[in-house]
């Protein structure tokens, strides 16, 4: 089951997840929220971070601590 979050304007976002290279070969997940789900859904938000909303609602993840 997808990680899902509403905002405050009712609108639904799932979060999703994706491993990138950078062009040193260092490898890093990406987080993204979409309104509808693809490949790479998340079951849950990544340990060390919490879900937070913009000014205009977009749903974004932000490190805690």
């Amino acid at each position: 089951m997808a990680y899902t979050h509403t905002n405050s304007k009712g609108v639904t976002y799932i979060l999703h997840g994706r491993d990138r290279v950078s062009k040193t070969g260092k490898s890093s997940m990406l987080y993204f929220f979409s309104k509808e789900q693809k490949e790479g859904a998340l079951d849950s938000v990544p340990a060390g971070y919490m879900v937070s909303e913009t000014a205009n609602g977009l749903p974004v993840l932000k490190k805690v601590g």
